[in-house]
């Protein structure tokens, strides 16, 4: 699979631009502000019917305009796909494939499969539980679709749950028998989507590994452990004892929206231990990882997205990363940076047929 054309109409800084693209590497050079990511998060908007950067559709529009229009001609499994997608201010979003409008965006969730590496990944470290059980979610999503309807439900229920300890608390009241409902429901869903994630962390932990250490050639220990209250309990169990607290909090304490991946370099946690070389590589083996388990799952080689990942990489590293790159095990590959000369110099290395576009 690959992306022959990409057209773009009032997304963030363009007005009107169009690329033909090699079905090998694409490189998108220039000073910062000059709209290199912004080519990168319209694929990745094709891929997800989102923007990688910022969720909401309406600020994605170019200034002083009332819509954007994202277009795609991918070529998938011999034959050419055209995606379509729009936004106009007041209105719903406008996903069609081949001229058809998709009724369920979900749907569409895992048929172009992309992975993208960005700086703005230092937030699985830096930042809280959620960020980390949005990337985790996010992957399996796009094979799994039973998982992904529910994690959709767990949501809506959860929601309701919390709405309903609200309730109890305004009122003065509590029903129990109100409650159990819920819990029970949610139970079963929480056991399913918790197998789900520690499947997958197995499945991807050795290849992760793999990756790392080629990157910092052996040099470092990670790990990545996943945190979950159903790891010795079922959540049932876990509603029942946590009941009292529930109520006095009108919030569910407790579940798998609460979960978390830890990320440590030795016996340390990354986030305070580790330099910045250090879990940029964490990053890109995380992501590569990630690349190569959608692969072998979906029986196709998914676009990745490198958004100025050379930056605060040593030589060394660098020079392992366009090593990898180069074993054509890789698809159709889109890069941004900001140094021309040194963009040049790394393609030059690898064995690729490749285009530059200089914004």
């Amino acid at each position: 699979m690959h992306l022959k054309k990409l057209s773009l109409i009032n997304y963030k800084n363009f007005e009107a631009i169009e690329f033909e693209l090699s079905q090998q590497i694409n490189c998108f050079l220039g000073n910062n502000g000059i709209g290199k990511t912004n080519v990168l998060d319209a694929i990745y908007y094709l891929s997800f019917t989102k923007s990688y950067f910022n969720s909401a559709d309406s600020q994605n529009i170019r200034h002083g305009e009332s819509f954007f229009v994202i277009e795609g001609l991918f070529e998938k499994n011999g034959r050419e796909e055209h995606l379509f997608c729009g936004v106009q201010k007041g209105q719903k979003k406008a996903i069609k494939r081949n001229a058809k409008l998709l009724p369920k965006l979900q749907e569409h969730i895992g048929e172009f499969p992309l992975v993208i590496i960005s700086p703005s990944d230092r937030d699985l470290i830096s930042e809280g539980s959620d960020v980390r059980r949005k990337f985790i979610d996010g992957v399996i999503s796009q094979f799994d679709s039973k998982y992904l309807k529910t994690l959709l439900n767990y949501n809506k229920q959860l929601s309701q749950r919390n709405a309903l300890l609200k309730y109890f608390a305004q009122n003065r009241t509590f029903d129990e028998d109100s409650l159990i409902v819920y819990d029970e429901i949610m139970s079963e869903l929480a056991q399913y989507i918790y197998d789900k994630r520690s499947d997958f962390l197995t499945d991807m932990l050795p290849t992760f590994l793999d990756r790392y250490n080629s990157i910092s050639e052996n040099k470092e220990l990670v790990s990545i452990e996943y945190k979950s209250g159903l790891e010795n309990s079922s959540l049932l169990d876990l509603l029942r004892q946590g009941r009292e607290r529930d109520r006095a909090s009108q919030y569910t304490n407790i579940g798998i929206h609460k979960d978390d991946l830890i990320f440590n370099i030795g016996d340390f946690p990354i986030k305070k231990f580790g330099s910045q070389g250090q879990q940029k590589t964490f990053l890109i083996s995380l992501k590569l990882a990630q690349f190569e388990y959608l692969k072998r799952l979906k029986n196709n080689t998914p676009i990745l997205l490198l958004d100025d990942i050379f930056d605060k990489l040593d030589e060394s590293r660098v020079e392992q990363i366009v090593r990898l790159v180069n074993q054509h095990y890789f698809g159709q590959i889109f890069i941004s940076d900001t140094h021309p000369e040194r963009t040049e110099n790394i393609i030059k290395k690898i064995n690729e047929e490749y285009k530059i576009f200089k914004l």
